[in-house]
């Protein structure tokens, strides 16, 4: 069985689990972005954002510096790979059990 710690996997999927935190997540995906930048697409306030990258960084999602008054983040990605992993033990259980009901299908068409 695969080993995580269980807090931190509740907290990723916690914070993943908002859809403006996710599109926050897949624009950090391609590169750093001030708050401000964040906020554009949303039409969110900046203490919104704010709010919900604290959220992502309490997940270990998000990191940002400060150059001046202006707050840079950035995606941690290394955090998901204790999501992929807890997902991978379900993998096989799933194409098992598609592949039988593929399996089941195709038996009762063709009989």
């Amino acid at each position: 069985m695969v080993k995580y710690k269980q807090a931190s996997l509740d907290a990723v999927f916690g914070a993943l689990a908002d859809p403006t935190r996710r599109a926050i997540a897949e624009r950090l995906a391609g590169g750093q972005a001030s708050v401000t930048e964040l906020a554009e697409p949303f039409g969110l306030t900046l203490p919104a954002i704010v709010k919900h990258l604290a959220i992502l960084e309490h997940a270990g999602l998000v990191e940002h510096r400060k150059e001046g008054r202006i707050r840079y983040c950035t995606l941690v990605p290394g955090q998901l790979e204790g999501v992929a992993e807890w997902l991978e033990q379900y993998g096989g259980f799933w194409h098992e059990r598609f592949d039988g009901l593929h399996r089941y299908l195709r038996d009762e068409r063709d009989a």
